[in-house]
C-alpha cells in the first residue's frame, strides 16, 4: 500500500464519512472549509459575533477552545444562541490537557478534538514493590496503553450518546513523552500517537472519528501524513483527515505556508477538511481556505498521465534529487529564482532588495550588461553571444543547441518529450539545464512525473521548474503557485523556479522566495512561526506579531514564534530557534529552542530582551 494510488492523475482518497450535525464530511462528501475564534469561551457575546462572520465567510464548521470545565460549559450557552439567532453551524471544542473539559464539550457541542500528545500525559504507573520484574509479565508499555485506554474511555462513551464527532489532533512538537522517548519528534512517533488512539476507537465500534497532523514546517507535516494514510491503510482504517499548517503567520507568507502544506496533500488527493491558520481576523481564513480547495478540484476528470513511478521514490522523508551542476545551478546549491520580464516589467534592483539570480526576456533584446549585473536569459532567436546572457533553446533546436559555445544553455522540455533517446543526447552536453513547464490541467502532476521519468532513465541534468498563471488576483496567485511549487519541492524536485503571472509579475519575485523559504529549499528571510490566536491568546497577536517583526525580521535564517500562550508554546512552535509566549495578561516568556530563559517579563520590555538574547548569541 502507498499513501496515493497513482502518483500522476488527481483522484481524490475515499475516506469514511462522519457525521458532524447535519454536514457530514469524508466520503463523497464536499471538502469542509473551518475555522477558530479567537475571544474567550466565556464571553458569549463576543463567540456569537465571530461564529456568525466566520459562517458568513464560507465556513462550514467553527472551532471554540475550551481550557477548563468553566469554558466547556458554556460551549452549551453559546450553541443555544447561535441556534436562536438561526446559525446552524456545527461547532467543536478544542481541547488540551483537561479530559474533564474534553467531557463535559462533548454534551454540548457537534465534535470534540483532542491532542494524544498531551490529553493522557503524564502517566503515572504504580510499580509493585518487587519493581518491573514483579509485573507479571505485562510490559510498561501494556500499562501505558492500558492507562491511556482508561482515560479516553469516558469520553468515547459520552460521544456515543450524544452522537459527538472526535478529532485526534496530533501537533508536531507536543508529542507525548511515552512517544518521544521511543521515537524521538519524528514523523513515525507522529503517526504511532495517532494510530494508539485509532485502535482503541476501532476495539471501541467507535468510528466517528476525524484525524490530523499538523506541524509548523511543512514538510515535516506532508511526508507524516502521507504516513499515517500508508499506516491507516495497512489496518484497515480509513479515516477522513483534517488538513491545517500550524502557525503559519500572516500575509503572503502565512498564505504560502498553508498552500504548500495542505495543497500538496489535497493535490495526492488526501484531505476532507482543512483549516488555513492566519495571525489575522478568523473570517479571513475562509475565503483563502476555499480558493485553495477550488483550485485543486479543477483537476477532476483530468486528462490521464502516463509515467512509471521511480521505485526508489520515498514519499516519507525529504531527499532532494541528484543533479549535475551548471553554473551556479543544481548539484547542491540551493535553487535559483529567475524572474521574467518578457510581458513587460522592467525592474532595477537594488543590493537591499530580494534580487533574481537570472532575468527571463524572452523574445526582448537583452541588456549587455545591467547595471545590477544580474545575468539575463533569452530566446534562442534573439540570442547574441554576449556576456552574462544565456539562450532558451526549443527542443526543434537541438543542433543548435549542440553547436551554441554559451557557457550555460537553457532547453524547454515538457514532459511528453523526454525520453530515452533525447537524454542520452542531452548527457553528453555540459552547462545545460531543462527549463520545464506544462500546459496539463494537472500540471504540477505531469511536472512529477517528468521528475519521476528522469530518474527512471538516469538522468540528472538540473532543472528548473517554469509554472504560468493567468489569474489578476495576488491571492489566487499565492495559493496557487504555492500549492504546485511547493508540491514538486516537498518531493526533493526543482533546481531552479520561474514563476509567470502577466499583470503580476512583480509580486511574482517575493512570491518564489516565499516559496522556497516554506519548503526549507532556500532561506532569504527570517521565518515567522505564530499562531492564529484563539481564547487562550493572552495578548493581541496581530499588533504583537507586527512588532516582533519591526524588530527582528533582519535576522536572516531565524526561526522566530510569537505564541499566544503556553499550549501553543514551547510544544507547538516545534523547531523555532527563538520564542515569545504568552505566560499571562501583560506577561512574556521568552524561550531558546525549547528552554524557556525569561519567565513573566512585562510584555512593554519583552520585544527588546527577545532582541537582547539574540544579539548574545550572534
Amino acid at each position: 500500500m502507498t499513501y496515493c494510488r497513482n502518483l500522476f492523475n488527481y483522484q481524490r482518497r475515499k475516506s469514511s464519512p462522519v457525521n458532524i450535525a447535519q454536514v457530514p464530511l469524508g466520503g463523497s462528501y464536499p471538502v469542509r472549509i473551518q475555522s477558530m475564534t479567537n475571544c474567550s469561551t466565556l464571553d458569549t457575546v463576543c463567540c456569537v459575533e465571530q461564529i456568525k462572520k466566520i459562517v458568513a465567510a464560507g465556513a462550514d464548521y467553527v472551532r471554540l477552545t475550551a481550557q477548563g470545565t468553566k469554558e466547556a460549559e458554556n460551549l452549551g450557552n453559546i450553541r443555544r444562541e447561535i441556534r436562536k439567532q438561526g446559525v446552524e453551524v456545527p461547532l467543536i471544542a478544542d481541547i488540551h490537557f483537561n479530559p474533564k473539559a474534553a467531557e463535559m464539550a462533548a454534551s454540548q457541542v457537534e465534535k470534540v478534538r483532542i491532542n494524544p500528545g498531551n490529553f493522557a500525559d503524564p502517566l503515572h504507573i504504580e510499580l509493585p514493590k518487587g519493581g518491573v520484574s514483579d509485573l507479571g509479565g505485562v510490559s510498561i508499555l501494556e500499562l501505558e496503553k492500558q492507562k491511556v485506554r482508561e482515560r479516553l474511555l469516558p469520553l468515547l462513551a459520552i460521544c456515543k450518546k450524544r452522537g459527538t464527532a472526535l478529532r485526534i489532533g496530533v501537533n508536531h512538537g507536543s508529542l507525548s513523552s511515552r512517544m518521544m522517548l521511543r521515537y524521538g519528534d519524528s514523523p513515525r512517533g507522529m503517526v504511532e500517537s495517532c494510530m494508539e488512539y485509532l485502535r482503541i476507537c476501532v476495539e471501541e465500534d467507535f468510528s466517528r472519528v476525524v484525524i490530523s497532523i499538523k506541524s509548523s514546517n511543512t514538510l515535516a507535516m506532508i511526508h507524516t501524513v502521507r504516513l499515517l494514510v500508508k499506516t491507516m491503510e495497512a489496518e484497515g482504517m480509513s479515516f477522513p483527515l483534517h488538513l491545517g499548517v500550524t502557525e503559519a503567520g500572516d500575509g503572503e507568507d502565512g498564505r504560502i505556508k498553508s498552500a504548500v502544506g495542505i495543497g500538496s496533500l489535497l493535490l495526492d488527493g488526501i484531505g476532507d477538511t482543512v483549516r488555513v491558520s492566519l495571525s489575522e481576523d478568523p473570517e479571513v481564513e475562509i475565503p483563502v481556505a476555499r480558493k485553495l480547495v477550488e483550485y485543486v478540484e479543477e483537476r477532476k476528470g483530468h486528462a490521464l498521465i502516463n509515467a512509471k513511478a521511480f521505485e526508489g521514490f520515498d514519499p516519507y522523508s525529504y531527499k532532494r534529487r541528484e543533479s549535475k551542476k551548471a553554473g551556479i545551478i543544481g548539484k547542491e546549491q540551493v535553487p535559483v529564482v529567475i524572474q521574467d520580464h518578457s510581458q513587460g516589467l522592467t525592474t532595477d534592483y537594488s543590493f537591499a532588495d530580494p534580487m533574481p539570480d537570472f532575468i527571463y526576456l524572452g523574445t526582448k533584446t537583452p541588456e549587455a550588461p545591467r547595471k545590477d549585473n544580474i545575468p539575463q536569459i533569452c530566446d534562442y532567436r534573439v540570442y547574441r553571444e554576449q556576456t552574462q546572457c544565456y539562450p532558451l533553446f526549443e527542443v526543434a533546436q537541438i543542433e543548435e543547441l549542440s553547436g551554441c559555445k554559451a557557457a550555460l544553455r537553457f532547453l524547454r522540455v515538457c514532459h511528453t518529450d523526454l525520453n530515452e533517446g533525447l537524454l542520452q543526447q542531452l548527457e553528453k552536453e555540459q552547462n545545460l539545464v531543462l527549463w520545464l513547464y506544462s500546459s496539463h490541467l494537472n500540471a504540477a502532476a505531469e511536472m512529477r512525473a517528468a521528475f519521476h521519468t528522469l530518474l527512471n532513465l538516469g538522468s540528472y541534468l538540473p532543472v528548473v521548474v517554469a509554472a504560468a498563471y493567468s489569474t489578476e488576483d495576488v491571492e489566487n496567485l499565492q495559493v496557487q503557485a504555492a500549492t504546485d511549487l511547493g508540491f514538486l519541492l516537498a518531493d526533493g524536485f526543482g533546481d531552479g523556479v520561474c514563476i509567470s503571472a502577466g499583470g503580476l509579475q512583480a509580486e511574482c519575485l517575493s512570491l518564489m522566495f516565499g516559496i522556497l523559504q516554506a519548503t526549507r529549499s532556500r532561506i532569504s528571510k527570517t521565518e515567522y512561526i505564530s499562531c492564529p490566536g484563539c481564547g487562550r491568546t493572552l495578548f493581541n497577536l496581530q499588533s504583537t506579531l507586527a512588532k516582533v517583526k519591526a524588530g527582528t525580521s533582519h535576522l536572516k535564517g531565524l526561526k522566530i514564534a510569537v505564541m499566544g500562550c503556553i499550549v501553543n508554546g514551547p510544544g507547538e512552535m516545534a523547531d523555532a530557534d527563538y520564542g515569545y509566549v504568552g505566560a499571562g495578561r501583560g506577561r512574556i516568556s521568552l524561550y531558546k529552542g525549547k528552554l524557556c530563559v525569561e519567565k513573566n517579563i512585562p510584555e512593554e520590555e519583552a520585544l527588546e530582551r527577545l532582541l537582547n538574547l539574540i544579539q548574545k548569541d550572534r
